[in-house]
């Protein structure tokens, strides 16, 4: 009886997408898999139709059948749409990880040549500053909300250790800027270390962000995974790219608990689309880690091992050195699908298990708090007034509120109460109150009513309550 082929939606993308894209899925076919693309629209062509997100319905409906996307750089041009199609994919269908192997390729120079780098970032893919949560607060100032959770921390620890296990990887590290973003880069951190505990085979380590770049650049043969938040991960995963020869060999996967996209991690490269210069590797690489992950482990080693051997037999698109002559992405595919059942004589096929992922949320996920109090409230001003001026202004303005102005601070900067401290000012104050007294307690109707009283002669833009959970600060502390 002959297998059901499994379904798999194919987004062939922008610029040289729809070549790379083709190259990988005749290598696919080669293998003589049962597998059956459904191709779908995605990208510049969508936008240019008038649909907002890039992704048509059909698509999206494609997706929901197959679970599972192989994709090429999808372009967002200039005056179509708000957001990128690929930030929208990785949203709709919540692929929270961002998983990105490098690794030293044979024939692919590079100054790390020799040191067998071998290393995987592990980069949550929703939240932080790349919820693209923004507000221009006066005409002048922008502010971003970097947000981070409790769920997404938890589930991109429990990602990178479930991928240490599975590729029986030795080490992971945890790299954050949690000494100057305590609260959100310092939860990640927290989780980490908690959920560590749970896997006494692998050694884990916290790094400074900084540090971890720093140590990437001098010694980066000593990381294995790295785990980080959406916006470092983004940028160290293009640097560890560039250790290994560059985004052209550079694969990547998106894992959700529903829904699964590889794509290669470079661009659409408009500059040589169509002209059958582009090189396909990545793509190709990405091909094999969606192989492996639905099952199909032999085939994902005999295109990933095929790929090796035809860089060690010398075989070269036009962006790597050491082409004497460069190979067309249709003369590289074919070679690759030559040496389809062959083994790299340098680095043989690794063992695989299953990764397991956390289980899929089900409701709203709360991290409950034995007891909560509202300290005091920040609230942001625009005005163009002096730091005494405002500052005394605003005392007159709340005497007989049971809050008091504790501070002002100018992009960051504490300037009341003054400590002489020459700061560059801008329209844009943090004014904090607090109680005056501190058994005493507010809620709602007072901060209404202090927020009445400012907005009689200030534009004010938003607040931030200052709370308390379980007897400990929630809000970070004054600058001095």
């Amino acid at each position: 009886m002959t297998p059901a082929k499994r379904k798999i939606t194919v987004l062939p993308g922008d610029g040289i997408g729809p070549e790379v894209v083709e190259s990988a899925l005749e290598i696919i076919q080669a293998t003589a898999i049962a597998i059956e693309f459904e191709k779908c629209e995605a990208g510049a062509g969508a936008f240019q139709k008038g649909i907002v997100t890039g992704i048509p319905r059909e698509t999206i409906e494609s997706i929901e059948r197959t679970h599972v996307v192989l994709k090429g750089p999808l372009e967002t041009p200039i005056g179509y749409g708000n957001r990128s199609a690929n930030v929208t994919l990785r949203t709709l269908f919540e692929t929270y990880g961002n998983i990105r192997p490098v690794r030293e390729l044979p024939g692919v120079q590079t100054a790390f040549t020799g040191r067998k780098l071998d290393i995987v970032i592990v980069r949550e893919n929703i939240e932080d500053l790349y919820a693209g949560i923004e507000y221009m607060e006066t005409p002048g100032v922008a502010e971003g909300l970097k947000l981070i959770t409790r769920e997404g921390c938890e589930k991109i620890v429990k990602l990178a250790f479930a991928f240490a296990l599975a590729e029986g990887r030795k080490r992971v590290h945890c790299a954050t800027k949690s000494n100057i973003m305590k609260l959100t880069e310092g939860l990640l951190q927290h989780t980490f270390e908690e959920f560590a505990a749970q896997y006494p085979s692998i050694e884990s380590k916290h790094i400074l962000i900084d540090n971890c770049a720093h140590q990437l650049a001098m010694r980066p043969e000593q990381f294995d995974v790295i785990v980080t938040t959406n916006m470092n991960g983004d940028i160290l995963s293009d640097l560890t790219s560039g250790l290994t020869g560059g985004l052209g060999f550079a694969p990547s996967a998106n894992i959700g608990n529903d829904v699964s996209i590889f794509e290669a991690v470079h661009g659409s490269a408009p500059d040589i689309a169509g002209k059958n210069k582009a090189n396909p590797t990545a793509l190709i690489l990405s091909a094999a880690m969606m192989l492996r992950q639905i099952g199909e482990v032999k085939a994902a080693n005999d295109v990933e091992q095929a790929v090796l051997v035809t860089l060690e037999s010398g075989v070269r698109t036009g962006d790597m050195m050491g082409a004497d002559k460069a190979a067309t992405t249709t003369e590289f595919t074919r070679a690759v699908i030559g040496n389809l059942g062959k083994r790299s004589k340098v680095s043989p096929p690794k063992q695989y298990r299953a990764v397991e992922l956390p289980p899929a949320q089900v409701g709203v996920n709360v991290v409950a708090a034995k007891s909560r109090r509202l300290a005091g409230l920040d609230v942001y001003i625009e005005t163009d007034m002096d730091p005494r001026n405002l500052a005394s202004d605003l005392e007159k303005l709340t005497t007989t509120s049971p809050l008091k102005l504790q501070m002002i601070t100018n992009r960051g900067a504490l300037v009341f109460p003054s400590n002489d401290r020459r700061v560059s000012l801008v329209d844009h104050f943090r004014c904090r109150f607090v109680l005056r007294e501190a058994t005493a307690s507010f809620g709602d109707a007072e901060i209404l009513s202090l927020l009445g009283a400012i907005s009689a002669k200030h534009r004010w833009m938003h607040i931030e309550k200052l709370q308390e959970f379980d007897g400990e600060p929630a809000f970070s502390k004054s600058q001095v």
